[in-house]
């Protein structure tokens, strides 16, 4: 972890991204190339805390040595919600935050930048994909899923069915949603939940892969990974002839509004950020 006394002081503006593991992170190559590009006077560094009390110790810290914001991910996202003092509708609707900024005097305030992140990455590799024309599937039922879920019926999905090995973990996350827009399937009804599908998000990890036969050739299929970036779920799909989208189009999405909330500008958007992801990735 590094050491926040060691990080330059002054007029530089600090931010960094939490997790554990953490060393995979790309979002410290993606925040510092924004910053050289816009030469602003800048760091976004990397901690790793141990555990949920290294968190909150971090946290604590934050609160007075000057740091602007936090960029959080796994498994920190819903312990950081629970320590903000304001809480936006975004991160409320998640139940989680990838996203804390700090007042001059110590408020904390939680956001959630992933469906505008997930959405986003749809526009840009597959705007053909009308979100609202018909039932959105989501594999999995872990905090990615419900930050998906809001962000599918926040794009105007009729209808968003969870797919997860243990159903009950699906209903437990249908439950976190009012009205009957919301359903839930075991993992052996894949299938069923596929048909009429116009999008299917893979926000699972690991898991075997499901037969893409029940799917409309004119659906797209959605992998939040970005290493690799082609995964199995992508390379299976393709071979259908669907539509793909990566994850890296939703990580350096869900990282611009972040990166204005921790400097004070937004990224530039002529100066190609995923041609250099790719690049640094080994993709290009």
């Amino acid at each position: 972890m590094i050491d926040i006394q060691s990080l330059p002081t002054g007029a530089a503006r600090i931010a960094a991204v939490v997790g554990q593991p953490i060393h995979h992170s790309l979002s410290p190559f993606l925040h510092n190339a924004w910053l050289r590009d816009l030469k602003l006077n800048g760091v976004y560094a990397a901690f790793g805390p141990k555990d949920e009390r290294g968190f909150d110790r971090l946290i604590l810290s934050c609160r007075s040595n000057g740091i602007k914001g936090l960029n959080i991910t796994a498994p920190f996202k819903e312990q950081a919600l629970s320590l903000a003092d304001t809480v936006a509708a975004s991160a409320r609707v998640c139940g989680s935050a990838n996203l804390l900024t700090f007042d001059d005097d110590g408020q904390i305030h939680a956001q959630s930048t992933d469906g505008h992140g997930l959405v986003r990455s749809f526009e840009l590799q597959a705007p053909g994909c009308d979100l609202r024309a018909g039932p959105v599937v989501i594999m999995g039922a872990g905090g990615a899923s419900r930050a998906a879920v809001a962000a599918m019926l926040d794009a105007g999905a009729p209808e968003v069915r969870i797919v997860n090995r243990t159903l009950a973990r699906a209903e437990d996350l249908v439950f976190a949603f009012p009205g009957d827009k919301v359903t839930a399937f075991e993992l052996t009804q894949v299938d069923r939940a596929f048909r009429g599908a116009v999008a299917v998000i893979n926000a699972a990890s690991g898991g075997p892969l499901p037969l893409f036969d029940a799917l409309d050739t004119a659906a797209t299929i959605m992998d939040m990974t970005y290493r690799p970036l082609r995964t199995n779920w992508l390379t299976a799909a393709a071979e259908r002839g669907l539509a793909t989208v990566d994850g890296l189009n939703m990580l350096i999405e869900q990282a611009r509004p972040s990166f204005e909330a921790f400097y004070g500008a937004a990224p530039n958007p002529a100066f190609d950020i995923r041609a250099l992801a790719l690049t640094y990735l080994g993709e290009a």
